[in-house]
């Protein structure tokens, strides 16, 4: 009777073991725009440890905002300004293709002093400096000096990031999913599922959000009802992962003026036609060569002869 019950209960549990395998995928979470709302960012401080923070240098609460999200155990990243191809206002040391590399290290150096406790760094908006193999380069060379991993937020298909950081230490992971293009709950939700459907297929997947009220909303109803085959894990745990690069080369030169279209706007657009309001007069035989004579007698030539005729080349002794 005995024996009976136990193989009736390995039947009854066999089901559950088949259907749940362990740790099919793993998801990072990562909220930029950290250091200009403290109320919000509180509240995504308050939940799991694994969900990171991207803190923008320049925010008023920069350092103390990266300093609670540490405190808590969160991941810290450098949320740097970088130019994007659109004309829109830009923060201050917005990094741009065109600047050298000194330039580059300065604003990186000063983001490193202003976030205290970063492991790594991705980029607020940036498709103008993100697809610039050669702004990337320095990018690279300046964050291999401080040890930081670099985030492609992949707002650009195609990023010069992983093609920049070859040949240096640099470490890059790419964003794969935004949870809040639009701030709408349901849209969030789905974002949020597909994210996690992308984890579980690829073996990893990073999700980008910001501290929207809706979004904090979703993370805190989704986070605890994960699927048991998915594992929450920080961003710098995924930098041993397979990553894919699909971009073209760039090698075009550091433009300067990376906001202007690729092809220069001509500035002009013809020359109108010239129409004359009165016909001229006819113009008779002999006015023609009465014309004709006085522009052969006032010409230099018959001029010279002229004095050659008076003697003027025979000075007076």
């Amino acid at each position: 009777m005995l024996q009976f019950q136990r193989i009736f209960f390995a039947l009854a549990i066999l089901p559950g073991l088949v259907a749940v395998p362990a740790h099919a995928g793993k998801l990072a979470l990562v909220i930029d725009d950290f250091g200009y709302r403290p109320q919000q960012e509180k509240q995504v401080i308050a939940l799991p440890a694994p969900v990171s923070v991207a803190v923008l240098p320049n925010a008023p609460h920069a350092k103390e905002m990266a300093t609670k999200a540490h405190n808590a155990g969160h991941e810290v990243l450098i949320h740097l300004p970088m130019a994007p191809l659109s004309k829109q206002p830009l923060e201050k040391d917005t990094l741009r293709p065109e600047m050298s590399s000194t330039e580059i290290e300065r604003i990186i150096r000063d983001a490193v002093d202003k976030v205290p406790y970063a492991v790594g760094l991705n980029n607020h908006m940036g498709s103008a400096m993100t697809s610039s193999l050669f702004g990337m380069q320095k990018v690279m060379q300046a964050l291999e000096s401080y040890n930081l991993y670099f985030l492609d937020s992949m707002t650009i298909g195609n990023s010069q990031a992983m093609r920049a950081a070859s040949g240096t230490g640099v470490k890059v992971i790419k964003r794969k999913v935004f949870l809040d293009d639009n701030q709408n709950e349901a849209a969030i939700r789905q974002q949020f599922t597909r994210a996690v459907e992308l984890a579980r297929r690829n073996g990893s997947a990073i999700a980008i959000g910001h501290p929207h009220p809706s979004t904090v909303r979703v993370l805190q109803q989704m986070i605890p009802t994960l699927p048991a085959d998915i594992t929450l894990v920080r961003p710098g745990s995924l930098l041993n992962e397979p990553q894919v690069d699909h971009s073209t080369p760039d090698t075009r030169p550091s433009s300067p003026s990376p906001q202007e279209p690729a092809t220069p706007r001509n500035p002009f657009r013809g020359v109108k036609q010239c129409r004359v309001k009165h016909l001229p007069e006819p113009v008779n035989a002999s006015r023609f060569f009465t014309i004709l004579r006085e522009s052969i007698s006032e010409s230099t030539l018959v001029k010279y002869y002229q004095l050659q005729w008076q003697g003027w080349d025979n000075p007076r002794r």
